[in-house]
Parts: C-alpha cells; structure tokens; sequence
C-alpha cells in the first residue's frame, strides 16, 4: 500500500482520480510494468491506462514516469507483429504518447531519440516531432522533418502538419513568405483549402510575412469562417497598418451571426490606436463594459494605449488605477502615455516609486522612462537610470541601449551616445538612426554621413528615418546637391517614398542656402498637396533672408492649412520688423488678436538640487527671489556694470 501510494502521490496530479479509472490500479500497474515478461502484449485496458498516464505527465511536465517508461520499453521491447498491422495500434500509440510527453516538457534531443528507434510510426509521429522542433524555435529543423515526411514516400502529411508549419512561419527570416506560398500550393494540390483551420493558419502567416494582399484574398476565398477567421483579419489588417479597413471589418463582423471574442476587440482597440479614434475606441470601451471582460490585463493595457494614442491621459489613468493586477505591460504602457503626453514629471515620479518600493523593472520599462530623460527633464536622472541598466544586466538589450543614445543626444552628450553605440553586441536600424539622427541634431552634418556610409558597409537598409535625418544633416551642413541625392536615392534605390517631412527637410536646406525662390518652385512641382510642415519651411527661410513677398505667400498658406496656429503672424511680424515696416507688423498683430490666436509662451528651465524649476514670460516672482535680484543688481552697478531688471509682478 505505502509504494502504491507513493506512485501515485509522485507521478499523478490530485485530481487524477477524476480522470482515470482506479488510483490503486494505476499505481499497481506502473510497479508491476517495469518486471513485465519481454515481449509481453499489454491487456487493451492496461495500455488505455498506461497511454492516459503518459498524457498527464506530459501536461503536468512531469517527465520521471516517461522516462521510466521509456527505460522500461527499451529493456523489454514490445512484440510488432508487422504482418498483422491492426494488432500494432495500441503499441504505435503508447509511442505516440511518449514522444508528445517528450515533446510537452521540451526534451526535444530526447524526442529525436525515440522517433528514430520507433519500430512503427504514422503521420501522428511526425507532426508530434515537427511540432515540437517548431515551438522550441528549431524552424529549419521542424521544416526538414516535414520535408522528409514528405520525401518517405510513405507517410503523408494531414491538416494538422500544415498548420504547424504555417504557424511557425513569422515573417522573421527572409525565406518565410516563399515558404508560406510554397505551403499555400500544397493546400491547394491537396484539397486543404476547405479546411478552416488550415485557411486560418495560412491567412495568419501571410499577415505576419507582410503580404496583406494574399492574406485578404485568403479570407475572401474561405467559404466557412469561423470567430478566429475574423479575428486573424482584423488583427493581421492591423499589425500591417491598414487601420480602417479592419474598424470596417470589424463593423461587418458585428452584424454578422459570428460573435467577437475578447481577441477580437484587442484587435480592434489596435486599430483605434493606430487611427488615434478615441470616439471609436470609446464605443468599443462600452461593449468591453456590457461584456464584463474588461478586467482582463490584456484589454485593460489596450484601452490605455488607446486612451494615450488619443491624448487622453485622465482616462488612460483611471483604467490605470483599476487594475486590479499589474503586469509589465500595464506599467510601460502607462509610463510611455504620461512621456508622449507631456507628463513627465508623472513618469518619473511612478518610476521612482517602482524603484524605491523593490518593483520587478523589465528592459521595455527602462526604455519608456529614458523616452522622458533629457534636456527638458533631468539630465541627473538619465545618468541614474543608466546605471541601473548596468545593475539589472540591461545593456545587452537593444531598445535599451537605443534609449541610452537618444537620452544623451538629447542632452548634448554625444560622447556617451558613441560610447554606448560602440559597446552594442548587436545593432539594428534604430541604432544607426539614433546615431545619425544625434549628430545631425547637433549640426556635425559630415559626422551624420558618415554613420550612414558606415551603416550600408554593414549591409543594413536605411528607412524613412535614416533619410530624414540625413536631410537634416544636409540641411545644417549646406549640402545641397548631396540632400538632393539623397531624395532622389531613397526611390531609385531604396523604393522609398519621401513624405511630407521629407520635403520639408528639403525647403530648409534649401532656404538654408539661400535659394528661397528655388525653395519655392519646387514646392510647386511635389506630387503631393503641401502640409503645414512644408510652409512652415519656407516661412523660416523667409525670415532668415527677409524675403517678404515669399514669405507673406507663405504665410497665407499655412494660415490656411492650420488656422489657429500663432506661427504665420509671428513669423511675418518679426519680417516686417527687420525691414523696418513697423506699420505691417502693427496690422499682423493685430489681425492675430482680432482673430483671438495666442502667442506661444516661452518657458525657460534649470535643474536645483534634482528638481526641475521652470520660469515663463510673465511669471509671478516671490518676494525672496525679487530681493535678491535687486540685491544682485546692486552689487552689478556698484562694479560699475550696467544694466536694468524688468520683474513683471
């Protein structure tokens, strides 16, 4: 009783008994299957025993009995009776269970094993090897043994085999989308294409491979679709950027007789991020609510990131504060929403608190808060959380490291920046952006191009971002005919089109040079309808030379693109006021208060003792501070120093 009680309490979980047919019998068999008779054939009921016992050990992970009974088979293998093979189900079955408990606890050279000494195998066998070998990252792996399956002659693949194929197929390598096009014949030269999981699986890894048209014309072609269809559309729309065609398929989702899951609206909360469509998203929130899944962690991360996407801080904050569990998820996504919205100050102060409290910090938190250090914070604190970073062992991550080079450009520490990026193991493109992009802020243009000349020595393709920094770079440096190069290189040899920020990249460099009129001739020759940022160029080119007819052409249209902004009238008036033409500048004035627009504030800062004091025009003075200006003042005059104080009380 006491060794059949152990086996039980060792090998078993607690509700077993549930699940099978005797605790006691179970735990008699597995004592007496080790000094069973070599060749011996198990009776039908103690085989179903032996195969449930094997299931639950590979879900529980609980590999010891397997490997017993592994041991076991090798020592006294089964009787195959090859010329009966009917008679062989239940030995070929009990393999099976042991290479999926293999496989279920990750022994994967182990599994390799046994599948090669197997006297029997189907295409069970092989799918339990090539799905293990895929979901232990071994692709080339997984896919060789489909390959071989294949190539047996004798096995064949089943529904199962293909999707296990087509799920590991991520988009990560550059073989992937060839592979998935190659698995896509299969299941039509086979009659898959019917099978709704195996069209679900193939729609998904076209998503993930980036060939959204391929993955539309997969769902349109499925003549069953199922909730998970749905929701692999709308959320393969999404990840590829297409926003509003999956808010719309989402639409037609909701009317039709497949109901959404709590996937779906993370899917569709994505969108609504994406878009910045808080009145969508908000609608969403609503039925999250009459759903009653809005407790779930996932969702509650995505309306904060949808709340923050839109500038909605407050209520990003009170799903925040509802959270009954949090994740690393939640935090980051909190901490980035409080940095993309101004509230810096808010994002240091949760970050400290998680770190004087003992919170468990992870790389993407690290990130988050080095998106706040810089110039306009604390540059005290971004030296302090680097050295955490050291502390924590994050150095080695990449978006880690790439935030330690933005927060020091930032600061004008470009010799930390260089420092960091040269202790990188690995690099990626926004490594190189965020070097090139640090020097061409600083105005060392030849620096900037030469980060660039480095990056394609290395074979790394550069990005919309690479070429807008470049631009800068130009832009400072009087490169003109090299950012035009540049322009022209990003379609001729990269297939990239410029954008709106690109172009005006050009107008400043051009404006720059002092070729305002080439400036803008070919604002009148760009494919595109100008947007804010293009005026805004040429208006800043217009100041610097005093270029009044350009500029109040100019001028007139960014009035007009952005009607409330203060920028057209100020820019004109400070123009009017070089030339002299103080009765023009009266009239902008006061046709800018006419029309109720506001003068930005301008706001100056300094770090005293780790706090960040910031002074504004008119600000209101304490008494202290005004005495000792003026105190100061005395002791200037007294020096024979001249000057004056204004205090604005």
């Amino acid at each position: 009783m006491n060794a059949t009680r152990f086996l039980a309490t060792r090998f078993l979980s607690p509700d077993l008994t549930s699940q099978l047919p005797s605790w006691r019998r179970l735990a008699n068999f597995a004592i007496q299957f080790s000094s069973r008779a070599p060749a011996e054939i198990f009776d039908p009921l103690e085989e179903s025993c032996l195969r449930a016992l094997l299931c639950t050990c590979g879900r529980q992970g609980n590999i010891s009995f397997g490997a017993s009974v592994h041991a076991s088979i090798v020592k006294n293998p089964p009787f195959v009776d090859f010329r009966n093979p009917s008679e062989n189900r239940n030995i070929l079955v009990t393999y099976n269970c042991l290479l999926h408990a293999y496989g279920k606890y990750g022994q994967l050279c182990d599994a390799v094993k046994l599948f090669e000494d197997m006297p029997l195998k189907d295409t069970v066998s092989w799918n339990s090897l090539i799905s293990v070998s895929l979901k232990h990252g071994k692709f080339e792996l997984g896919f060789g043994f489909f390959r071989a399956m294949i190539g047996s002659g004798v096995y064949w693949f089943d529904h199962a085999s293909l999707t296990s194929v087509l799920w590991a197929c991520d988009g990560s390598g550059i073989e992937s989308l060839g592979i998935v096009k190659m698995m896509h014949a299969l299941v039509i030269s086979c009659g898959y294409e019917k099978e709704i999981s195996v069209g679900n699986a193939l729609m998904t890894s076209y998503f993930r491979c980036l060939a959204s048209d391929q993955g539309v014309r997969v769902f349109n072609e499925m003549e069953e679709r199922n909730v998970i269809t749905w929701t692999a559309m709308i959320s393969g729309l999404a990840q590829n950027e297409f926003y509003g065609e999956s808010l719309k398929l989402f639409a037609n989702m909701y009317n039709s007789a497949v109901f959404p899951n709590h996937l779906t609206y993370l899917s569709t909360l994505v969108a609504c991020s994406g878009l910045q469509k808080h009145e969508e998203g908000a609608q969403i929130h609503g039925v999250i609510w009459k759903l009653g899944i809005q407790s779930d962690i996932c969702i509650q991360s995505a309306l904060m990131d949808m709340y923050s996407k839109c500038s909605r801080v407050e209520e990003a904050w009170l799903i925040f504060e509802s959270c009954e569990i949090f994740d690393e998820v939640s935090v980051t996504v909190m901490l980035t929403c409080f940095a993309q919205n101004g509230c810096e100050e808010e994002a240091i102060r949760i970050f400290v608190k998680l770190v004087s409290v003992g919170s468990k910090l992870d790389p993407n938190m690290v990130s988050a808060i080095l998106g706040v250090c810089g110039i306009d914070t604390s540059w005290g604190l971004g030296v302090q959380v680097h050295t955490l970073v050291i502390k924590k062992g994050f150095m080695s991550n990449i978006f880690v490291s790439n935030g330690l080079i933005n927060m020091y450009a930032k600061c004008a520490e470009l010799e930390e920046s260089v420092k960091v990026f040269d202790m990188m193991p690995q690099k990626n493109q926004v490594s190189w952006n965020s070097m090139i992009a640090a020097f061409a802020r600083h105005g060392n243009g030849l620096k900037a191009l030469h980060y660039y000349e480095e990056m394609n020595s290395k074979g790394v393709e550069p990005t919309h971002v690479t070429f807008l920094s470049l631009l800068h770079a130009c832009s400072h440096a009087g490169l003109v005919h090299k950012g035009m190069e540049f322009l022209k290189s990003m379609e001729t040899s990269y297939g990239l089109h410029p954008r709106q920020d690109h172009y005006a990249c050009i107008i400043d460099m051009l404006g720059r040079a002092g070729l305002v009129k080439e400036a803008k001739n070919f604002i009148e020759t760009l494919p595109v309808k100008p947007d804010v940022l293009v005026w805004q160029a040429l208006l800043g080119a217009c100041s610097i030379y005093g270029d009044i007819d350009t500029g109040k052409y100019a001028a007139d249209q960014l009035a007009e693109a952005a009607p409330d902004s203060p920028t057209p009238y100020v820019s004109m008036a400070n123009i009017y006021s070089s030339s002299g033409r103080w009765k023009e500048r009266a009239r902008t004035i006061k046709n800018m208060k006419e029309r109720g627009i506001a003068k930005e504030m301008g706001t100056s800062w300094i770090e005293i003792e780790k706090q960040i004091q910031s002074f504004a025009v008119a600000d209101t003075l304490g008494d202290d501070v005004c005495n000792l200006l003026f105190k100061l003042f005395r002791h200037m005059r007294d020096e024979g120093i001249s000057g004056s104080i204004v205090i604005d009380m």
